[in-house]
Order: C-alpha cells, then sequence, then structure tokens
C-alpha cells in the first residue's frame, strides 16, 4: 500500500518518516519528497507498506497526529494522472 503523507515538517527526513510509521507495520520504503531547485522538503511525503491490513491501521492512527508541531494528513495515495 502506497501511502501520502502531508504536512511534514520541512526538517523531516526520510527515516524520520520511516520511524513513526514502522511502530505500525513494517515499512518497505519512505521517502519525503525534495524541491529540485531549493533541495528544500516540500512538505509531503510517501510511505510504502507490504501488507494492507497494517497500512489501513497506520493511516488511521497516524492521521491528525502532531509531528513538530503540524498535524500530518495521512491517507492512500491516489495514482498520478
Amino acid at each position: 500500500m502506497n501511502i501520502y503523507v502531508g504536512n511534514l515538517p520541512y526538517n523531516t527526513t526520510d527515516s524520520d518518516l520511516e520511524q513513526i510509521f514502522a511502530a505500525h507495520g513494517s515499512v518497505d520504503r519512505a521517502k519525503v519528497i525534495i524541491d529540485r531547485n531549493t533541495g528544500r522538503s516540500r512538505g509531503f511525503g510517501f510511505v510504502e507498506m507490504n501488507d494492507d491490513n497494517e497500512g489501513r491501521a497506520a493511516i488511521e492512527a497516524m492521521n491528525g497526529q502532531d509531528m513538530g508541531g503540524r498535524a500530518l494528513n495521512v491517507n492512500e495515495a491516489r495514482p498520478r494522472t
């Protein structure tokens, strides 16, 4: 399952993102999206989890949680159009 994580603090790293989701299941990959021009985080990222049930549990647990003073926006990622 691919999970979108929005409203991340700008200093969040890939490993920070992986750590907070690892508490809810096995994380295959965690990636914070970086702006090509500035080299700074764009404030969102994606987490991939093998097990859909763990992914749904992680979405339920993490959506609205505070991280660095910001409420996370977490949901299943939509395919690119």
